[in-house]
């Protein structure tokens, strides 16, 4: 690893050296970035911010996903903004369009000007002193040389969304180096990989491997799915027709709300449908499915799981392509275990060998909480499981800090917009009250549960590492927008918001403005947890 002359600097140097602030630091340049940007600048526009990404340019996930296929997995109205109406004609839209659509929202509000791209966050202290965040950050030049620096903010917003994007779920298969043929991970899709004329097996079951499917059924020899257990699935027309006749008739941004609402009402009342009754929804999807495929073996065998719709998240195909390639033969479905890589592809349980000159290992994604981010509190380490969310934005034992978490049966922009139009709130009511920071704190005894209540396996892997949300109130994740929507905005925050008042720490910051982030204190040792009293 290599360092620019910056970190040879000397403390004297650093200490002299004014330090940048700046009063709210966004993480994550991505579609929840985006939006939370839009909304600090329209509703708290006295406040100053920046966008710290990581990576060379934004999108986010819709930047690092190159595979083929590539695809929004929920509709366009919902997963786009509610301040930018989506004019494409696709609901379920491809990876490019949605990139699109990320960038050009950013042009439009002058958002871009304010993204710090090649630059990461790998440290954040708290100083209840000052009430004030210390950010260290990482910036990587073209080069590939790498500078520390530091700034200060009143109030940090992580939009990193919770997915490992430096590695995904790598399982290791006995005898993989054996293979003579290609192995590719979908989160690193190589640019020059050509499928077409080849015999693919992808192993999953998930989002990704029903997209990648049917998408590289289109050129390769042939592909199959290989799965452990079946995946519920259901297939949604690529246009709605309805949409396309209201925004024929309404202005756009009219049109837009309109054809939003509908798509919420039927996404909550059809998640509500299947929690309800399961053995309705099972008859319904599998029904539905029968219809299409035609071919009860291929159901009964491969596409109708053991578990209730929405115990893991659905997945959905547009026009039925998944269905359609495993109708014409380009691909399969093949449900059983591996035993061991072979030269010539995959040995399973069962002793067929499925021959391959490419193996997409679609096994899942990496969870890591806050994008990596690990704050401290006066130097000491948070931890966060043992930490409760508050409205699904803000966190115990960690003042002046938010993240942003969609939901697991719904858009995630949904909760996200949500969740920025919060921390707005909470920004503001600050300022009305002349406080310097708040935290939130519960007023009795909280029963934890698991932050996302869902059973798939990228979940059950990581998610002990997150803090719970409770068992009540605003200290509950719901999975409803409606009941949502109709709440955050209405919250009385000085109920469970604990306050400290800005005249406590201002002649702590007046004797702390002429120190350098050399100076503030970053310590190894100690964990901060919290529990209710």
């Amino acid at each position: 690893m290599t360092y620019s002359a910056h970190t040879s600097r000397t403390a004297a140097e650093d200490s002299a050296a004014p330090v940048e602030h700046i009063d709210v630091v966004i993480v994550g340049a991505g579609l929840s970035g985006v939006g939370a940007a839009y909304r600090l600048q329209t509703e708290c526009p006295e406040r100053s911010y920046a966008i710290i990404e990581a990576r060379r340019s934004m999108g986010g996930t819709w930047d690092l996903f190159r595979y083929p296929g590539v695809r929004s997995d929920s509709d366009m109205f919902t997963l786009g903004y509610a301040f930018k109406p989506w004019r494409d004609s696709k609901v379920l839209a491809d990876g490019r369009s949605i990139l699109s659509y990320i960038k050009e929202t950013a042009a439009e509000f002058g958002i871009d000007r304010k993204i710090r791209y090649g630059t990461k966050v790998v440290g954040a202290d708290w100083s209840t002193a000052t009430a004030r965040w210390t950010v260290t950050l990482e910036r990587t030049d073209e080069d590939g040389s790498r500078t520390l620096t530091t700034i200060t903010c009143d109030f940090l917003y992580s939009c990193a969304g919770y997915y490992d994007y430096d590695q995904g779920h790598a399982p290791e298969f006995e005898g993989a180096d054996s293979f003579t043929g290609t192995v590719v991970h979908p989160q690193f899709w190589p640019e020059d990989l050509d499928h077409a004329g080849k015999r693919v097996v992808v192993i999953g079951s998930g989002a990704t491997a029903v997209t990648l499917v049917p998408a590289m059924a289109r050129t390769a020899a042939h592909v199959t799915m290989l799965q452990r257990s079946p995946t519920w699935i259901g297939s949604l027309p690529s246009r709605d027709r309805l949409a396309d006749g209201i925004r024929a008739v309404l202005p756009a941004g009219m049109a837009h709300r309109v054809v939003r609402t509908k798509n919420i009402l039927f996404t909550i009342g059809f998640y509500q449908f299947c929690r309800r009754s399961p053995k309705a929804a099972r008859r319904l999807l599998t029904g539905l499915n029968k219809r299409i495929v035609k071919d009860d073996r291929l159901i009964a065998d491969h596409l109708t799981p053991s578990y209730d719709p929405w115990d893991q998240r659905l997945c959905a195909v547009p026009d039925a392509d998944l269905f359609e390639a495993l109708k014409t033969g380009d691909a399969e479905i093949v449900t059983d275990h591996i035993d061991r890589f072979v030269p010539e592809g995959i040995r399973l349980k069962s002793g067929r060998v499925l021959e391959a000159d490419v193996v997409v290992t679609a096994t899942g994604l990496q969870l890591l909480a806050f994008g990596g981010i690990s704050p401290r509190v006066d130097g000491q380490l948070v931890k966060l499981n043992q930490q409760f969310v508050w409205r699904g934005a803000m966190m115990t034992g960690v003042p002046n800090f938010a993240v942003c978490i969609g939901y697991t049966n719904a858009s995630w922009t949904l909760r996200a917009d949500l969740t920025s139009r919060l921390v707005c709130k909470v920004l503001n009511h600050m300022r009305d009250h002349a406080y310097a920071a708040v935290e939130p704190r519960p007023t009795s005894t909280l029963t934890e549960r698991p932050l996302l209540d869902l059973a798939s396996g990228y979940v059950q892997r990581s998610i002990d590492a997150f803090p719970r949300q409770g068992d009540r109130g605003p200290w509950k994740v719901r999975q409803n927008y409606v009941l949502d929507a109709a709440s955050t905005m209405r919250t009385n925050l000085r109920k469970t918001l604990a306050p400290t008042p800005l005249s406590a720490v201002r002649r702590a910051r007046t004797a702390d403005s002429g120190a350098g982030a050399a100076q503030q204190p970053v310590a190894a040792g100690g964990e901060k947890g919290w529990r209710s009293a």
